[in-house]
């Protein structure tokens, strides 16, 4: 089984980390992989239903891909979508 070392923990981080273990009756290692474990769970069920929408739209694009035919040729086509083009978003720098 792999190993990982943890450096430079912040002493408020770690004497939260102490107290739970000490609450849940576990050793702090037992601790971390329980908390990561949980972080990580419950990330993948958040990101679940966006996974599938992105892939219903995925589906969607490539059913289309190819398909669609203008009535102009290429290159009119070309400069009618540049005219259209918006500048996009302002970035403060």
């Amino acid at each position: 089984m792999a190993s990982l070392t943890l450096k430079n923990l912040p002493d408020d981080f770690l004497r939260a980390l102490r107290s739970a273990a000490e609450t849940d009756r576990r050793s702090l290692t037992q601790e971390i992989i329980h908390l990561v474990d949980s972080a990580l769970r419950a990330r993948d069920e958040h990101l679940a239903p966006r996974r599938a929408e992105v892939e219903t739209q995925l589906a969607a694009w490539r059913k289309l891909a190819g398909k669609w035919q203008s009535d102009v040729d290429r290159q009119t086509e070309a400069e009618r979508l540049m005219e259209h083009r918006s500048s996009g978003r302002k970035v403060e720098s």
